[in-house]
């Protein structure tokens, strides 16, 4: 991965955290943490 491709990366995550935030109350980064919290917890019983 270029420096270029890991800024443009940066920048749409920011970019898609930004827009969670303003339009949709971060409701879709919230169910993302909840699923994986779910994965760590599903992840952790088969170790």
């Amino acid at each position: 991965m270029t420096n270029s491709v890991a800024i443009a990366l940066g920048l749409f995550i920011l970019a898609a955290i930004g827009i969670d935030a303003l339009v949709f109350d971060w409701l879709n980064s919230m169910f993302l943490a909840r699923k994986l919290t779910d994965l760590i917890e599903w992840m952790a019983f088969w170790r």
